[in-house]
Formats: structure tokens, sequence, C-alpha cells
């Protein structure tokens, strides 16, 4: 194997070993000439052997010892999502510009509304360059309420290696995943799942990319009416630069357990679009074509946003 390919933790092992293997002949020679000078030579020879094997001895513990905490720590540190930064925003939100075939739908109120609200864990954020699905999650909302009961959680094959960076933000490793079925066999139990109700995720167009990708592939086609709960965060709170799915949940008071994990994002998604709702009554947004063209003008703010 490659030293280019050697893992963080790996690598932070080998000098490990070679930094005690230094130190303990540095002072093992150092001890030899200290024992040798007035002394005989059997006399010096014989105590300098018996204190190289003590010093190698006590190195070899004390190196093993931080060893395990540094191997623990490193473990932890790439694993631990809390402290990482947030998914870039997408800005092409022309892909929730999607064919509205259920025009039948715009006039009925949000609340009477059946939504499946989603999220995707990927190899990485480059969808278009060979990044890959490796989980997708989603739970319904009917009524205004989170209907946990109805919940969808697979993990999928990518049928490439998940690089480490992506691991140490979603902590799913390729043996999590060496078992499991493909895309091709998925994302069609997926959209089956999703059925005729209205999408909803948090920076949609991401993970709404993926999806599209499939559809060649699995003959699985996701033309539904999709909701951002970034585009509606920034409709509701515009005095704000800061619509990250943390920073939103905590206006929500809502917690967020299992970040970074599919089903986990989706549930934390799910309660803060039924928080909306209410929000969005009180602004007098109470129907989905009320809510989309929102949305829509929303997108032209963010596009501005993002330019300053």
């Amino acid at each position: 194997m490659k030293i280019s390919r050697l893992s963080t933790r790996r690598l932070a092992g080998l000098w490990t070993a070679v930094l005690g293997v230094i130190l303990a002949a540095a002072a093992s020679a150092v001890a030899w000439l200290v024992l040798g000078a007035g002394q005989g030579p059997g006399q010096a020879v014989g105590q300098a052997l018996h204190l190289v094997v003590w010093i190698f001895a006590v190195t070899a513990v004390i190196c093993f010892c931080a060893w395990i905490w540094l191997n623990r720590e490193l473990h932890r540190r790439e694993l631990d999502a809390a402290a990482l930064p947030e998914r870039p925003e997408f800005y092409d939100y022309s892909l929730l510009d999607l064919p509205r075939h259920m025009q039948e739908l715009d006039g009925r109120t949000l609340r009477s509304l059946d939504f499946t609200v989603f999220d995707t864990e990927t190899t990485g954020l480059r969808p278009s360059q060979g990044d890959e699905l490796i989980s997708i999650g989603a739970v319904g909302v009917h009524g205004g309420e989170v209907a946990e009961s109805r919940s969808f959680d697979e993990f999928i094959n990518p049928g490439m290696d998940i690089p480490k960076a992506s691991i140490r933000i979603h902590g799913i490793t390729d043996d999590m995943v060496a078992d499991k079925p493909g895309a091709d066999a998925v994302v069609p139990r997926f959209r089956a799942f999703v059925g005729d109700t209205v999408l909803v995720a948090h920076n949609a167009a991401f993970d709404l990319t993926f999806l599209k990708l499939k559809e060649a592939e699995t003959g699985a086609r996701f033309d539904h009416v999709v909701l951002d709960t970034l585009l509606i965060s920034v409709f509701l709170d515009r005095d704000t630069d800061d619509h990250s799915l943390e920073t939103i949940a905590k206006r929500h008071g809502v917690t967020i357990e299992n970040r970074h994990s599919a089903v986990g994002d989706a549930v934390a998604t799910a309660q803060i679009f039924a928080a909306m709702l209410e929000r969005l009554e009180a602004r007098g947004v109470s129907t989905l074509d009320q809510l989309i063209r929102a949305c829509d003008e929303m997108v032209a703010v963010r596009k501005l946003q993002a330019r300053m």
C-alpha cells in the first residue's frame, strides 16, 4: 500500500512507532556512553545492556499507551459529525421547477396534503461527476403532523469506495453497504413509497439532482412538486443569512437526532416543516399554490444573497 493511501490513523501509528524507536535508541546510546566511562569493559557492557533493555521496554509501553489515546481521538474526530460544516447550498433551483401536473392540488390547503420529507447521504458533493447515493431516508407529514409510522430508511451500495472525507461526515463505511442493494433496486422502491405526495427536503436541489440522474437507469421518474425548507426559511426569516439545518431547527425548537443520517435529517426536516406551517398560515400562506409562489420569489432572493 502506498503511503499516500494510508489513513490518518495508520500514519499517526507509524510515526509514533518510529519516534519511539528513535528516542529509545538515543537514550540507549547516551546510557552506554555514560556507563562506559570510568568502568571496566565487562561491567560497563553488562550494565549498559540491562539499561538498554529497560529503556526500550519503558519506551514501548509509553508509545503503546500514546497510540491507544491517539487512535481513539482520531477515530472520534473522523466520526464526529456534530462539529462538521453544513452541506453547501445548491443554487440550481431550476430542478425544483418541475412539470406541475398536479394542478388540482394547487388550491388545496397545506394541511390537507400528504408530504414526503426526505434526505440522502452520498459519496460526495458532485453528482454529475460520479458521486453516488449511499442512503435514502424519508418520513411522511399529514395534517400538519409528522407521521413517523410512515418512514423509509435504506442503505445503497454505491459500487465504489466511499471516500474517508465523506465517512467523516455521515459515518457510513464500505462494510455497512457491502451487502446492500444498488440504486437500481432502492430508488424504484423509494419512488413507490413517495407515491403522489408532495416532496419536501432541505437544500432540495442537491438531493433531487441525485434522484433525477437515476431516472434513466431505474425508470423511476420524480416529477413531483418539490418544496425546499431552505427557501421557506428564507421567506420566513429573510433578516438572517443563516439557513443551515441546525440553525433552522433551533429557531423552531427542534432537536436533531442522528445528525447526518438520511432518516435522522429527514425526521428533523419534517418536524421543522410542520412547525413552519403555523408560521406560514400566520403570514397568509395556507395553500400549496401560495407557498410555491413564495418559494419562487425566494429563489431570486437567495441567488442575490449568494452574489453579495
